[in-house]
């Protein structure tokens, strides 16, 4: 019932997944591995993905049902490594505040939008090029996704979210960029439990909560001798 309404190559938004900073979306990667679903024409991605073999988005990559991904850092992943090379995936490597606003800009509703980030770079080959008071920029387009999948610390029954230090980065522009959200929530509350100045999420842009437990891996351990 989460991803009803999720269709073949549907493009989804999912939010920051940065391993070493906080914790994975694990439960929903599991039901679409589990589902056996081949998703994502377009799966944008936000901001840094870490696929580690046999967790989270590793399982979607083993069972190749990612086919194409936006991100500003892919992680050191053999199986992706050897997927990409193979032309078997499509990697649109992106910088991180301009993934980050393109995801906002299609929350937003605004259709594109200029950035100096990446002139003069093998990423804005291509794209429409202007000058604004003698700084040259590039035209970015927003992205919006059929499905935002997203983090949240704390959410009540109405879809109203709290997220935790930096989760709240870049989750809030990435539930806003999907027709349908999905929330996963390490605790829901009863309406009226949580301060509505701390709301990071309104419940308006959410339409489906989890509830589930966590399990947090580090890409890169490093420890002194």
């Amino acid at each position: 019932a989460l991803f009803q309404g999720l269709e073949l190559a549907a493009p989804v938004a999912i939010g920051v997944l940065a391993l070493a900073r906080r914790r994975r979306r694990r439960a929903l990667r599991l039901l679409l591995h589990r589902d056996g679903l081949r998703l994502f024409a377009d799966e944008l991605l936000a901001l840094r993905l870490a696929l580690l073999d046999g967790f989270g988005l590793g399982l979607l990559l083993e069972d190749r049902q990612i086919s194409k991904i936006f991100a500003s850092y892919v992680g050191e992943n053999a199986l992706f490594e050897q997927q990409m090379l193979n032309n078997e995936i499509e990697v649109v490597l992106t910088p991180q505040g301009t993934l980050a606003e393109k995801m906002r800009a299609g929350g937003a509703g605004i259709p594109a939008f200029y950035t100096a980030t990446g002139y003069g770079t093998p990423i804005a080959e291509g794209k429409e090029e202007r000058v604004f008071d003698g700084r040259h920029y590039i035209l970015e387009e927003a992205i919006k996704g059929d499905f935002a999948i997203v983090k949240g610390w704390k959410a009540d029954r109405y879809g109203n979210v709290i997220y935790r230090h930096t989760a709240q980065n870049f989750n809030p522009m990435a539930a806003t960029a999907g027709k349908i959200t999905v929330v996963e929530v390490e605790e829901i509350v009863e309406p009226g439990e949580l301060e509505p100045s701390q709301i990071h999420t309104p419940g308006i842009y959410v339409d489906r909560i989890i509830q589930s437990t966590f399990e947090k891996r580090i890409e890169k351990r490093t420890v002194r001798s």
